[in-house]
């Protein structure tokens, strides 16, 4: 979009503006922006999911591309937060409650708070009486609550796979006692397969989706009595879930010894490189327990060719990764779906042009 026909929209420029201020680590102005905006008439809604939803997926764009550092989007998502603090009080953001109580929380170990904070936001702005708990919430804490709030439904956020297995527990629990789930975030898939799969009450794309959804009214939950996790998953009895994902630091010690034995460069490794790589082989093998447990190759190859375009934005070659993965297939040779799932991975990462970039990419 040009200068031109970003100022013939307010809300583009409004974007324009904050993303200087938020990238500036200008606190004040960026919440000057935002009230001055609502003060000349801007909707409310649409500021939070048109104009702070889109600056915020760019800033993590940006920090994949490797145009933005950690520090950097940390503190500009931090700015993003307060503003959005800063937009729910403003009078013109006050609504009064009329449709009913919802929960919104992040599931246990999710730290991602924002996209949750939108709904919270939006569901206040439309009428809502809405507690919103924030990040990591512990699913018998999240119970507790319910228990004591006496809430319509219950909105679960999730952008990391790796915390379906949590949100599973969620589901359930709330369900449980009979109190309506419906979930979004990346975790849950762009078609919301993993929702359905985790048997969510519905699933929604966005925060105006899941407004939707909850006032036209979750379907209530169908349990039969003592229905447990495995009733949802039956693939989880052959074990291979339970196994990798309690011996994940034992799987990690023992790839790294692997890869320390075929990799000779290794030996003139730092303390912090070698600590750096077993944060990475941890991360692999977190992902692939979460396909294990959603029975999903495409999650786990998902995750490694994210992986290998985050390496190419900061040259390095996919194919780094193959020695990890070739370590763990050996490691786990005897788990058929583990050794499917990253024969699966090794392929689509082989896909990958010798310098890292994936096949199709302008050169």
């Amino acid at each position: 979009m040009t200068p031109t026909e970003s100022r013939a929209d307010p809300l583009a420029a409004l974007r324009d503006d904050l993303w200087a201020a938020v990238t500036g680590r200008d606190e004040y102005q960026a919440a000057d922006l935002v009230l001055g905006a609502l003060d000349g008439g801007a909707d409310a809604e649409s500021v939070l999911l048109d104009v702070l939803a889109p600056l915020q997926a760019k800033v993590g764009a940006e920090w994949a591309a490797n145009r933005l550092n950690v520090a950097q989007e940390h503190a500009a998502s931090a700015i993003t937060e307060r503003v959005i603090g800063a937009l729910a009080h403003h009078p013109a953001t006050r609504t009064e409650p009329r449709l009913g109580r919802i929960t919104v929380a992040c599931v246990d170990q999710e730290w991602h708070a924002l996209p949750a904070r939108l709904l919270a936001e939006v569901l206040a702005l439309r009428g809502w009486q809405v507690d919103f708990l924030g990040a990591q919430v512990p699913t018998p804490h999240l119970i507790a609550h319910l228990h004591a709030s006496g809430s319509d439904a219950v909105a679960l956020s999730s952008s990391l796979p790796t915390r379906l297995p949590a949100a599973h527990a969620a589901i359930t629990g709330c369900q449980a006692i009979g109190v309506p789930v419906i979930v979004g975030g990346a975790a849950f898939g762009p078609d919301g397969r993993n929702a359905r799969l985790l048997g969510a009450n519905a699933w929604a794309p966005d925060a105006r989706a899941a407004a939707l959804a909850l006032s036209a009214g979750l379907p209530g939950p169908d349990l039969a009595a003592g229905r447990q996790q495995i009733d949802d998953l039956p693939h989880l009895a052959d074990q291979e879930y339970t196994l990798v994902a309690r011996a994940q630091r034992d799987i990690v010690r023992k790839v790294l010894t692997q890869l320390e034995a075929a990799l000779p460069a290794m030996a003139s490794y730092t303390a912090e490189q070698r600590e750096r790589t077993a944060e990475d082989i941890a991360h692999i093998v977190e992902f692939l327990a979460a396909a294990l447990y959603c029975d999903d190759d495409e999650l786990f190859a998902a995750f490694l060719t994210w992986t290998a375009d985050i390496l190419a934005a900061r040259r390095v070659p996919a194919r780094s990764l193959r020695p990890a993965l070739d370590a763990l297939a050996s490691e786990l040779k005897d788990f058929p779906r583990s050794v499917r799932m990253l024969d699966r991975a090794g392929r689509a990462l082989d896909a990958y042009a010798p310098d890292g970039t994936p096949p199709g990419a302008p050169a």
